[in-house]
């Protein structure tokens, strides 16, 4: 029996379902991509295929529709894998734990990939379905948008005939999405050296705390694990003698990083001066974040007598110095929208390797030279330690389009339905639109979808019935598209 079998509405749901069971994390999209493939040459529909995976399938207009000027579906087919430490899953081969709790989807301890696997599920019902009435479709499923929106960036615009655009990539019911930011990802090396040394070997772990979306949650004031790590070890140099063997937090630079870990040697009788000063740090924090991240724990655990590669102390206090100064949280709030986020920066990985420390943040503006200016801060604090930096995954801002048929008539079917006006937002997380805009020139763009809680987190939740209403609100707008 299917977990989501009695879910509404159940095609949408029984290919939620199937998506689940298939690994698709970002850079492991291929068996989701064939599955697509094999979806469509099921349905004697017609797709495209590309070299890096993306899916297009196309489905002719129905009766009526033959002259209404084609719609375009979009979403993406990769996930972010993130679970809670104690829970054993291998997201390379492992389908999801999924159930059904108080009306929300569950993956029991790891993201859901709801992220955005229900624009797949909706996707793949509406291509399935010889009952709903609607314009050519182009269903467009990318890969790999979670690290750096690489799909969208690769993909070759010219097999898409539409200019009305919808994307499906949006995480809140009763907001029409109508522009957001751009970003990328800046990574840093920096070189580091190491000396022989002995002494008591103690794990330090920053935990406990929310994470979450660099996008959508970096205005809530959540903690990063890695900020506050570097927190830690700055202050502790004031309160006992010790040497770094490893330091590693967070694998995406999208996500707010939830745990860091160091690995510290100190003489033995500086183990309690350790224990006792992040006993006293913890509290600090606790009420430093209180109402938006209360639970910070820091935890300290003796690992016994060894001998090991240290770093020397010039490169220790190289990595001291770029975590006290490196860029996180908002940056700037937009001058033009009330409320909106305009700059921002997240340091969502962070590893020390045996000759460098490897540092990786994802940068968002909805101003091009912003972006850029907070990389470039990133950058010469990386080359004033004497390392280098590289870009990646820059993409544009999706810019606010103001004639917009497209959102009038979404605007027009949503009071229709509801009796009240959609929330018409821009947002701070970036979307494939702004790549998908800036190539298909007249491209009416608007992003939509569920609501959905705690995405990129292991807490991340969809919501049942708001998935329904979402479907019969995207049918009746295909629906009024005949002109």
């Amino acid at each position: 029996m299917a977990v989501l079998e009695n879910c509404e509405p159940k095609r949408v749901f029984h290919y939620f379902e199937e998506i689940c069971r298939i690994p698709h994390g970002s850079g492991n999209t291929k068996q989701i991509s064939d599955y697509l493939v094999q979806f469509a040459k099921d349905h004697s529909l017609s797709y495209v295929q590309d070299e890096m995976d993306n899916v297009i399938i196309y489905k002719p207009a129905t009766a009526g529709y033959e002259n209404a000027p084609g719609v375009i579906l979009q979403g993406h087919m990769d996930m972010v894998c993130e679970k809670r430490p104690d829970v054993e899953h291998d997201f390379t081969k492992d389908g999801l734990n999924i159930s059904v709790k108080d009306g929300y989807v569950t993956a029991n301890g790891t993201t859901l990939g709801g992220d955005d696997g229900i624009a797949v599920a909706y996707g793949l019902a509406l291509l399935e379905s010889t009952e709903i009435a609607h314009p050519a479709l182009e269903v467009v499923i990318t890969v790999d948008e979670e690290i750096g929106l690489l799909g969208a960036e690769g993909i070759d615009c010219s097999v898409l005939k539409g200019r009305r655009f919808i994307n499906l990539d949006s995480e809140e019911e009763g907001s029409l999405w109508i522009s957001c930011a751009g970003g990328l990802s800046g990574t840093s090396h920096i070189p580091v050296q190491r000396v022989e040394a002995e002494g008591e070997k103690l794990e330090v772990k920053v935990c406990g705390l929310m994470g979450g979306h660099s996008g959508a949650e970096i205005d809530k004031k959540r903690a990063n694990a890695n900020i506050l790590m570097g927190r830690f070890l700055y202050g502790l140099k004031k309160h006992a003698a010790y040497e770094i063997l490893s330091l590693e937090g967070g694998n995406k630079d999208n996500v707010i990083t939830r745990e860091s870990v160091a690995t510290l040697m100190v003489e033995k009788d500086e183990t309690e001066s350790v224990k006792t000063y992040a006993a006293k740090i913890q509290q600090k924090l606790r009420d430093e974040y209180i109402n938006s991240d209360e639970n910070i724990t820091i935890i300290v655990t003796d690992q016994g007598a060894c001998a090991d590669r240290v770093l020397h102390p010039t490169s220790r206090e190289k990595v001291l110095f770029y975590l006290m100064n490196v860029p996180f949280g908002v940056q700037k709030m937009s001058g033009t929208i009330e409320g909106l986020v305009e700059t921002s920066s997240n340091i969502g990985i962070l590893k020390l390797e045996e000759d460098e420390l490897l540092a990786s943040s994802g940068v968002r503006s909805s101003v091009e030279a912003a972006r850029d200016a907070l990389s470039d801060k990133i950058e010469y604090l990386t080359e004033f330690l004497g390392g280098e930096y590289d870009v990646k995954g820059a993409y544009p801002a999706w810019e606010y389009r103001k004639d917009s048929p497209l959102r009038d008539k979404m605007v027009e079917v949503y009071e229709q339905m509801y009796g009240e006006k959609p929330q018409v937002v821009a947002i701070h997380a970036g979307l494939e639109c702004g790549l998908f805009y800036k190539k298909m020139e007249g491209l009416d763009c608007v992003s939509l979808g569920p609501n959905m809680k705690d995405i990129h987190t292991s807490e991340e939740v969809l919501d049942v019935a708001s998935t329904e209403r979402v479907w019969k609100y995207l049918i009746k707008v295909l629906e009024s598209l005949k002109n």
